[in-house]
């Protein structure tokens, strides 16, 4: 989503990843209107040859392991990612062009067990996951490259984030898929864990604007981006089913071993006061028009991997 905004922005746009564009299901929309570039994100000099190439004036770093329970399993690979790539690649900025403009995704998971609710950024950060610890990284030496270098660079905390392109391990787009999928006659059931879990979820379209905005400002700072609301999973499962026409409660059952237990974290829940104020940043979609498109995004896709079949019978 961050590629289309920039290049309805009037943006030349260029990616850097380990594999060519047809690997990235997600740059399918704009593949044939970016380039992407081969570099490891941990290797400096690869870095510093893709900055050279394409010379941008603003550079967004949103390379981690996204889903967050998988880096209990690769804490290395997370680390690398998210921790040791944000460093590389702002030494490369600095060797390139102290000039660019460099945005770093940070997240919620920093806060791990909040001692306040909700969050700001003046929130002191307690970090539980490997994720999260990685990402607490990254956030402060953002902050310490700004301060020693003058870079201007900023930090979005980003809470819960969703969109149809999300992977189907993602509750909401597990929940979404599965509305769709019974509505469709394609499935008969889903098993979810903890009902009761609560997210402040956004709309990934909302939150890449937030992003972009921040490197328009004169001033490079660190901003909470979040809907300032909790929703509980029975939230979204309600919602959801709703849209497709369904009683929930027919079709959803509960499966003890998908709770997280004492990995569940609680009260993440942002403060978007100062993206407000400063940014002028506000979400344009809300929890129920979020689920729709989850929703509606998970038919359209469902339906055409139906046509390939009916059309072979």
């Amino acid at each position: 989503m961050l590629a289309e905004l920039l290049l309805d922005q009037g943006y030349e746009v260029f990616g850097i990843g380990r594999r060519s564009a047809s690997s990235y299901p997600n740059l399918a929309a704009t593949h044939d209107r970016i380039e992407l570039m081969h570099a490891d994100l941990k290797d400096q000099l690869a870095l510093v040859r893709a900055l050279r190439a394409c010379r941008p004036h603003e550079v967004y770093n949103l390379a981690s392991v996204s889903f967050v329970p998988v880096s209990w399993d690769q804490p290395v690979l997370t680390a690398e990612l998210a921790a040791v790539g944000a460093t590389a690649l702002l030494e490369a900025i600095r060797e390139v062009d102290s000039g660019i403009r460099f945005y770093q995704a940070s997240s919620s998971e920093i806060f791990g067990e909040p001692v306040e609710t909700p969050q700001s950024e003046r929130t002191p950060l307690a970090p539980l996951t490997p994720y999260g610890v990685a990402k607490a990284y990254a956030h402060f030496i953002t902050r310490s490259y700004r301060r020693r270098y003058g870079l201007h660079a900023s930090a979005g905390i980003l809470y819960n984030h969703e969109s149809p392109r999300r992977p189907l391990e993602f509750v909401p787009s597990k929940i979404a898929n599965a509305a769709a999928a019974i509505k469709l006659g394609l499935l008969g059931e889903v098993w979810l864990g903890d009902l009761s879990a609560q997210r402040d979820w956004g709309y990934a379209g909302d939150y890449v604007r937030a992003m972009w905005l921040m490197l328009q400002q004169d001033e490079p700072g660190d901003y909470v981006i979040a809907t300032g609301e909790l929703h509980t999973v029975e939230d979204l499962v309600r919602c959801a089913f709703d849209h497709a026409g369904l009683d929930w409660r027919a079709y959803v059952h509960i499966d003890e071993s998908l709770k997280r237990g004492k990995a569940e974290l609680h009260d993440l829940r942002g403060d978007p006061s100062r993206a407000r104020e400063r940014l002028g940043w506000e979400r344009e979609v809300s929890f129920e028009e979020l689920v729709a498109l989850l929703v509606d995004g998970a038919l359209e896709r469902l339906a055409r991997e139906r046509q390939p079949e009916e059309s072979s019978r």
